[in-house]
């Protein structure tokens, strides 16, 4: 949170005070195929994955209508290849994402048909801080350079539950 703004806050600094070109590109909850389930630091998808793969139910805490805009890192990557060539962005702040959410009970289900394991997840108490609803406005990214996701959310968790798939083979 504050660590993102603070750096946010340099580079628009050093665009207005200086002639280093920057632009922030600020990403949504970026999942796809490589990302390690058990890491500490790993992202709701692949551990959701790794678990129905496993036949175990996910925990999700809180009552899982709580939303997020995933993106698939394809989708990341051509927005950073669309911002390397686009001139004048320098001092924005561009989200990049789907532009659409979907809820952590709507996530379970679609890794359950995708990976046609038939699971029910866990819930516990929401945690303290959890943030309840995301969701990018990604007009700006459109706007100035031309971005759209080309991968869906949906096809995006079934390259990534074929990516696990066979890693378990």
């Amino acid at each position: 949170g504050e660590s993102k703004y603070q750096g946010e806050v340099h580079c628009h600094r050093f665009a207005t005070e200086t002639e280093l070109e920057t632009v922030v590109l600020r990403y949504f909850n970026v999942f796809g195929p490589g990302q390690d389930p058990d890491s500490p630091y790993s992202a709701v998808i692949p551990k959701f994955i790794s678990l129905i793969l496993a036949g175990q139910s996910p925990t999700i805490f809180g009552d899982g209508q709580q939303s997020r805009d995933f993106t698939f890192v394809e989708n990341v990557v051509q927005a950073n290849l669309l911002a390397a060539r686009v001139h004048q962005l320098s001092g924005h702040s561009i989200n990049i994402a789907n532009g659409r959410s979907i809820s952590l009970r709507q996530l379970v289900a679609l890794l359950s048909e995708y990976t046609a394991e038939s699971v029910e997840p866990v819930f516990e108490a929401a945690r303290a801080g959890d943030i309840l609803h995301s969701c990018a406005n990604i007009s700006k990214a459109r706007e100035l350079l031309e971005y759209q996701p080309l991968v869906s959310i949906e096809e995006g968790l079934k390259r990534t539950v074929d990516f696990f798939r066979s890693r378990s083979l």
